[in-house]
């Protein structure tokens, strides 16, 4: 008999167990479809935040507030200064007026707090662009140190600040991810394992009459094996099903929610997903080989 024929003796009976004891097999595969569901919405979750950061990193900004008693020239005086600055390459001046006019449009609803004070409630501000690869350079770092210790300067808002703790953000739940489907995919190859064992117990007889006839104990258990990595298999196409199902959902939600459009922008790649249902095949193929590997059958 040729590999390729010994494969398809393995899968085809590995197929007829799943069949004939799907009951068993099933909780197998929903441990599996489980533990990668979980895993794999983390994993999208971190790869759309990501991609958010990017995006927003192209339009990072620092804001500048003035204190209310800074000189009036004071504005376009640190204006003129901050556009020779190192990375600038924008500088966008607003007067206390034209701020209460962008809260107004921004927050309609709350528009009665910005009116009837006697000075202007909003500070005047500068709005500084800058680029990309200067952020993380020392000598802008350094100059934004410095202009929070100016006079005219009441507060400064720095985007990569937020941003840096997004960056934070996604790392944790990257880790958390890995971690979490280490922790369900270990108990799923338990489970796999003592499925494989009990369907193993229940064919005892057949296997001692293919002992009999000279059958080798690799062609015995592999069908096991393969039984392991169809159970593993369905899983995780389960998990992927699920998955995209979770993120057509959430697309849906998009229009109406900020959260889903940040976490829900685009699916996982093609690539990650055959990943993801290789993982699985490997943990029931593990799992499978592990709970024979001791027991004689």
């Amino acid at each position: 008999m040729t590999w390729l024929q010994a494969l398809r003796f393995f899968f085809r009976e590995a197929f007829l167990n799943l069949v004939r004891g799907w009951k068993v097999g099933l909780l197998a595969v929903l441990t599996i479809a489980v533990s990668l569901f979980i895993g794999g919405a983390l994993w999208m979750v971190g790869n759309n935040l990501a991609a958010s950061i990017e995006q927003w990193r192209g339009q990072m900004r620092v804001v500048v507030y003035l204190k209310p008693e800074a000189p009036p020239d004071a504005l376009a005086r640190l204006a003129a200064e901050a556009r020779t600055a190192y990375g600038v390459t924008s500088v966008e001046t607003i007067s206390g007026p034209q701020a209460r006019q962008r809260f107004k449009e921004i927050f309609p609803g709350l528009s009665e707090l910005v009116e009837g004070w006697e000075n202007e409630p909003l500070p005047p501000s500068l709005e500084i662009g800058f680029r990309t690869q200067a952020a993380e350079k020392p000598p802008f770092h350094a100059w934004i140190q410095a202009w929070r210790a100016r006079p005219e300067v009441a507060l400064i808002d720095d985007d990569r600040e937020w941003l840096g703790q997004l960056q934070s953000a996604v790392a944790v739940v990257r880790a958390v991810s890995l971690a979490l489907v280490a922790g369900l995919l270990g108990a799923a190859i338990f489970t796999i394992a003592s499925v494989i064992k009990l369907t193993a117990y229940l064919h005892h007889e057949e296997i001692s009459i293919m002992r009999l006839v000279g059958s080798t104990e690799f062609f015995i258990r592999g069908p096991f094996y393969a039984e392991g990595m169809l159970q593993g298999l369905v899983g995780g196409l389960v998990a992927s099903g699920a998955l995209f199902g979770l993120y057509a959902l959430l697309r849906q939600k998009a229009a109406s929610a900020l959260v889903p459009a940040l976490v829900a922008q685009k699916f996982l790649p093609l690539p990650q997903v055959a990943l993801l249902i290789a993982l699985g095949a490997m943990a029931g193929l593990f799992g499978a080989v592990a709970s024979l590997r001791r027991e004689p059958l």
